[in-house]
């Protein structure tokens, strides 16, 4: 059953019932109680009232048949226990029993007897307890009737309601099914219960990085379009030169460049799809990574590009620190970092790596012996293939941009600053790990 109205109707109309048979048996049991209680009395006074008016000897003299339909059997004893008259002789009753109440077995079933002393003679009036069970059920039956009378309408009821009630649900389904992809505006909160304006809220604040992931997806497509242009376009242009040289020198000329122009357009690719990574909210999930072997690694990984330039790359701090960030995407920060400051240093230059603790944020802290980045162009270095004019090295105009994108993933910032080393200082601080 998947149906909430349906749920609902069964488990409350479930519950009811239950309640009623509940009511019912407690409402048995008091009305037994109460008709116990009602019939000992009647018992006892009719007894007495045989006792008092002295018609023990006309009681024993009657002849006429007795009516079987009679609830409450009356038998006389006399001194020496001999029954001197009974009500109904048809009937099998129980034998002499004690003064007082009591409950005796009779092979026709259970009596509540009641025997009072009148003179040298025992009267004894008994009650089948049939007769009291039976009794105790109409009394219950006449009570709970009128509510099982009820229930039908009852039904109807809660059908109507819980129908109300989940009548906003269905009208955000119904606005939601009119989404389209390109249909992202929020839904309509106003006028929505307490219970189902979180759910219309999630859904809009789901729509709204939908919206954004998508606009970030066109935004992509765009530049990564409109940035392999070029180098295509030149590596068209490389392959016609080699295929047109005259001789072995300029053929070898030619096959250099093309070889650098498709190394360029290879990097663009891998940092287009490290951005396309970045940009995608889902691709990496929270975690634990140790900071200082992250960084081994990526020292490890670009030393040879150090070395090929000239350049020292080093790590002169590293404290034992976890960051809470997914391992994958932080190697591609500390990568992108490291590349940049590599491409942008000079030749013999120098490039620190550091990483310590500050309050509750992890710093990681990449400084180079470079040019720089003037105060006024720090903001505009981390949009996306965005390059100073003028500047040295290969870089793509990706990297900065690519570096902040994980680091607000993660829940931290990136900074850019002066080096001691003369060049740029790239802080980013990351959220410390639990524990």
């Amino acid at each position: 059953m998947t149906s909430i109205r349906s749920r609902l109707l069964v488990w409350l109309l479930g519950g009811v019932t239950a309640a009623l048979a509940a009511g019912g048996v407690s409402t048995y049991l008091l009305a037994r109680e109460e008709a116990n209680a009602l019939a000992d009395y009647q018992l006892q006074q009719t007894a007495l009232s045989l006792r008092d008016h002295a018609i023990a000897a006309e009681l024993a003299a009657r002849k006429e048949d007795p009516d079987d339909a009679l609830e409450v059997l009356v038998q006389i004893w006399g001194r020496e226990g001999a029954r001197l008259y009974r009500s109904n002789p048809r009937r099998t009753m129980p034998g002499n029993a004690r003064i007082g109440f009591a409950d005796v077995a009779a092979p026709d079933g259970a009596y509540r007897v009641f025997a009072i002393q009148a003179g040298e003679q025992v009267i004894q009036i008994a009650q089948p307890m049939w007769v009291r069970e039976r009794l105790a059920a109409q009394l219950a039956l006449r009570t709970l009737w009128p509510f099982a009378l009820l229930l039908p309408l009852l039904a109807a009821l809660v059908w109507t309601t819980v129908g109300r009630g989940l009548a906003p649900l269905e009208r955000v389904a119904r606005e939601v099914r009119r989404r389209s992809h390109t249909s992202l505006e929020p839904l309509r909160e106003s006028g929505l219960p307490d219970e189902v304006r979180p759910l219309a809220h999630a859904l809009n604040d789901l729509l709204q990085r939908l919206g954004q992931t998508l606009e970030n997806q066109r935004t992509f497509v765009a530049d990564a379009a409109h940035e392999l242009r070029t180098p295509l376009a030149a590596l068209a242009l490389q392959a016609q030169l080699l295929a047109r040289a005259p001789d072995a020198a300029e053929r070898s000329e030619a096959l250099a460049s093309l070889r650098e122009g498709i190394e360029r357009a290879s990097r663009l690719v891998q940092q287009l799809l490290a951005l396309a990574r970045a940009e995608d909210a889902a691709a990496a999930s929270p975690g634990e990574v140790q900071v200082a072997s992250a960084i081994l690694d990526a020292i490890q990984q670009l030393t040879p590009m150090a070395q090929a330039k000239g350049v020292d790359l080093a790590l002169v701090r590293s404290e034992t620190i976890r960051a809470r960030c997914d391992a994958g995407a932080l190697a591609m920060l500390l990568a992108n970092l490291i590349d940049n400051a590599l491409r942008y240093t000079p030749a013999p230059g120098a490039v620190n790596v550091a990483a310590h603790r500050e309050g509750e944020a992890v710093v990681i802290a990449v400084e180079d012996s470079g040019p720089g980045i003037p105060p006024q162009e720090r903001d505009r270095v981390f949009d996306r293939f965005y390059r100073r004019p003028g500047a040295s090295g290969e870089g793509s105009g990706l990297g900065l941009a690519i570096v902040r994108r994980i680091a607000e993933r993660a829940g931290g910032t990136v900074e850019l600053g002066q080096a001691a080393l003369g060049g740029l200082r790239v802080c980013v601080r990351l959220p410390i790990a639990a524990g």
